[in-house]
């Protein structure tokens, strides 16, 4: 029986939308685990049970796939992120429960840091696509970071979304790393340190130091 030819023929069966969401799925798995630049196409192909023919007729370049991975990412990221944060109740926990989400994530056994750090620092450099993704990742993040810490009545939101970013960041990279004992939770209690006194009554009555 000629098996290589009935796998083959399965393969050419399933439907456009089907073979996009088996290829972004593998892709998505194995460009995470290995590296965007340890995975080939062949590799991809097996992963989601589709033909060669097949794979790049839905996207014809390795490149096309990896936009196509993080876009795929960017959106799964954030929608799991919000619908955490919507979980809670009030803007101040809200805010304490984007580190919540990170630490759950950071438990995941596939946890392998950011992707978009990962992609960036592969191929960031020679890829203005993957850059910009990255970039775009990052913005999105910032932007919500405003919106809850605005919420939650911070004198100075832009400072403090700024501060708690490189707070998420950097706990996402010792995370990763294993540099610090429970990363998301010190990230965590920095956090509710800053939005304590971006939201003290005399907040806005403190003047800046002056200079000597």
């Amino acid at each position: 029986m000629d098996t290589q030819g009935a796998d083959t023929a399965r393969r050419g069966r399933i439907d456009g939308d089907e073979a996009r969401r088996r290829i972004l799925d593998a892709a998505e798995r194995l460009f995470y685990a290995r590296g965007v630049q340890a995975v080939g196409m062949d590799q991809i192909r097996d992963a989601a049970g589709v033909s060669l023919k097949r794979l790049y007729q839905c996207y014809p370049s390795k490149d096309v796939l990896v936009e196509a991975y993080l876009e795929h990412r960017d959106r799964r990221w954030n929608q799991a992120l919000a619908e955490h944060v919507g979980r809670v109740a009030t803007p101040r926990e809200r805010v304490a429960a984007v580190f919540g989400f990170l630490a759950e994530w950071f438990e995941t056994a596939d946890f392998r840091g950011c992707s978009f750090i990962n992609a960036f620092g592969e191929l960031g450099p020679t890829s203005p696509p993957v850059a910009a993704a990255a970039r775009a990742h990052k913005r999105r993040l910032r932007e919500r970071l405003g919106t809850l810490v605005t919420e939650a009545g911070a004198a100075d939101p832009d400072v403090l979304a700024d501060q708690l970013l490189l707070l998420v960041e950097g706990a996402i990279v010792a995370a990763a790393m294993g540099t610090a004992t429970g990363p998301a939770e010190r990230a965590r209690s920095a956090a509710g340190a800053l939005l304590d006194a971006a939201t003290a009554p005399d907040h806005a009555l403190v003047p800046p130091q002056s200079r000597p």
